[in-house]
C-alpha cells in the first residue's frame, strides 16, 4: 500500500483517488476513509478475474465508490468530438505516438 494511505488511514481520509490496478490496494483505499461519507475513484483497471472483495457494511454505511474504465470515454458518442479537436490542430496527436510497427 502506498505509504502516505496507510498513515492517514490511521486518522481516516475523506476522498482516495487510486490509480494502481491492483485489487488490494483498491480495496485498502474503500475501506479507510470514514463511515457516512467518503469517496473513492477507482481509475486502473484491474485483471478481469480480480474480484473486489469487501464487507457490505462498507456500502451500507454510506461510503460511495466510483470507478472510470478508460478515463469514462465513450467511443460512439466522444469520437465526433476528438476528431473535430484534431482538425481543428487543437490536438496534437503525433506526440503520444512513441513506436510504430507493420500492420
Amino acid at each position: 500500500m502506498p505509504l502516505v494511505l496507510v498513515e492517514m488511514a490511521n486518522i481516516g481520509v475523506n476522498r482516495v483517488v487510486d490509480c494502481t490496478c491492483h485489487v488490494d490496494a483498491m480495496i485498502f483505499a474503500f475501506e479507510c476513509f470514514h463511515d457516512g461519507w467518503g469517496m473513492v475513484r477507482l481509475v486502473g483497471v484491474p485483471h478481469k478475474e480480480v474480484a473486489f472483495n469487501t464487507h457490505l457494511m462498507n456500502f451500507l454505511s454510506g461510503k460511495t465508490l466510483k470507478g472510470a474504465f478508460f478515463g469514462n470515454y465513450k467511443p460512439h458518442t466522444n469520437l465526433l468530438d476528438v476528431v473535430k479537436i484534431y482538425t481543428r490542430k487543437e490536438l496534437e496527436l503525433e506526440k503520444f505516438i512513441t513506436h510504430d510497427g507493420p500492420f
